[in-house]
Order: C-alpha cells, then structure tokens, then sequence
C-alpha cells in the first residue's frame, strides 16, 4: 500500500439511546410461553391434528380410525395441544369432542399463510 491509498473506517453503527433500551427490553422480556408453544408446534403429529380439526370437530376415535396412532398416543398429543390453548373440547354423550380454539384456528392460519406463499 503506498501512502496514498488509505484504508476506508466503516462508518459507526449507531443507535439511539431509545432503542438501545427497545432493544435491550426485548432481550429480557420472558419467552416461556412462546417457547412452550412452539415445543408443541414442533411435531408433526400434532400439526396433522390442528388440520384434521380444521376440517370438523373430531372425537379421537375417529383420529385413531384414520391414523395409526394409539388411542393413548392421541389423548396425550390432544392434551398438550388443549395445554396450550390451542384446542378444547366437549363431552357428547360417551365421546369428548375435540376442536380448534380461536387461537388455534388463528395460529394454523397464519402458518399457512406464510408457508403457502
């Protein structure tokens, strides 16, 4: 390098104070919840169910008919789905009915929105 050539500085980034503290405010907000959500949205059995409830309401009988699932298997995927909020359920006569919440719908919809693009 002779003495003309000189090395550019990258600019300074900077940010003000007020996001600085934005910034550092998200960082510490607590995520447990969204974490949880996300745990029970990472597997694909439980995916399958929140589109089967899109469809219609859905006893887990019918889910065990149409799947190789275990009753048990399915009982216990349906809970931590109702655990998040995500579906609930009612009794109808012998059977409990399972559906999608608001957010349940919201969520798989969104989901879709972004992955159909």
């Amino acid at each position: 390098m002779n003495g003309k050539e000189r090395l550019l500085e990258p600019e300074p980034y900077i940010l003000s104070d007020m996001v600085m503290q934005k910034v550092h405010g998200a960082m510490q907000e607590n995520v447990t919840g969204l974490v949880e959500l996300f745990k029970v949205l990472s597997d694909p059995v439980r995916i399958h169910i929140l589109k089967a409830l899109e469809v219609q309401e859905l006893c887990v009988c019918v889910l065990v008919e149409i799947t190789d699932y275990k009753h048990s298997a399915l009982s216990y995927h349906l809970k931590l789905l109702k655990e998040a909020g995500l579906v609930e359920s009612t009794r109808n006569k012998n059977f409990q009915i399972y559906y999608l919440t608001d957010l349940g719908r919201s969520l798989l919809k969104a989901i879709e929105r972004t992955f159909d693009q």
